[in-house]
């Protein structure tokens, strides 16, 4: 074998010792990320994951080592910078450059902007006053389960069932399986009467304890379950059923 040969042979290796791929599972970036948090990634590892590649000689991420270092390792600097002065880096394109700033500006508006507020459901007023207005025309029933936190700070609600004229199936497995995807500490569930009658059912006395049961087995508050009507609810914790 030539000296030509084996140099070239040499370089193809360093080259593809550089790419991300070729790293161990744990050190890469966007596998790194969804194990540990965006929270564990240094801003070249952040930047690399948005830039998807290097050039010849660097990783993505050894790119954008280099680059914020010539911004003394400062985001705000960096989001300074134009894209022509970030086209001067070997392989920094126009679109990589223009992503690069792109998240700088959403980094800066969003530390402009005020936590969103969460709305506090802790009572079956405050059920009906939040789940009123997306269940007063409907003219079929349906079921929503409400996932709150420790505080009963609104996490997430979701239909968990569309039903018919005077009922609606609930799969209890569906509810504790989003409550526990979203850490939910506490649950309630709601469920209209297009009848306008808010006295509760056989059946709706059936899914309420089946629900507060499957919730003490798996350690969640089950704060309530209430019906709603045009006008008026009916509450299980109210009327001492719970």
């Amino acid at each position: 074998m030539n000296s030509a040969h084996t140099k070239k042979h040499s370089t193809n290796k360093e080259v593809e010792k550089l790419t991300i791929t070729n790293w161990a599972l744990e050190d890469r970036p966007r596998e790194k990320l969804e194990r540990l948090g965006a929270n564990s990634l240094s801003n070249a590892e952040l930047l690399g994951i948005l830039i998807g590649s290097g050039n010849t000689n660097e990783s993505a991420v050894d790119l954008m080592k280099r680059v914020l270092n010539d911004c003394n390792n400062n985001l705000n600097t960096l989001g300074k910078l134009s894209i022509q002065q970030l086209e001067k880096y070997n392989g920094l394109g126009p679109a990589k450059a223009i992503t690069i700033l792109a998240a700088c500006e959403l980094g800066k508006r969003r530390s402009l902007e005020k936590a969103e507020e969460r709305h506090n459901i802790s009572s079956a007023s405050a059920i009906y006053d939040y789940m009123h207005p997306r269940m007063q025309d409907l003219d079929i029933e349906e079921a929503w389960a409400i996932m709150l936190n420790q505080n009963y700070k609104l996490i997430k609600v979701m239909r968990i069932s569309h039903g018919g004229i005077s009922e609606t199936a609930v799969d209890i497995r569906i509810i504790l399986k989003e409550a526990l995807l979203c850490n939910a500490t506490v649950i309630a569930i709601c469920h209209n009467h297009p009848s306008n009658n808010p006295f509760p059912s056989g059946p709706d006395d059936q899914l309420t304890k089946r629900v507060k049961n499957a919730c003490e087995l798996m350690r969640i508050y089950f704060l309530d379950h209430v019906i709603i009507t045009d006008g008026k609810y009916y509450s299980y914790r109210e009327s001492g059923k719970l």
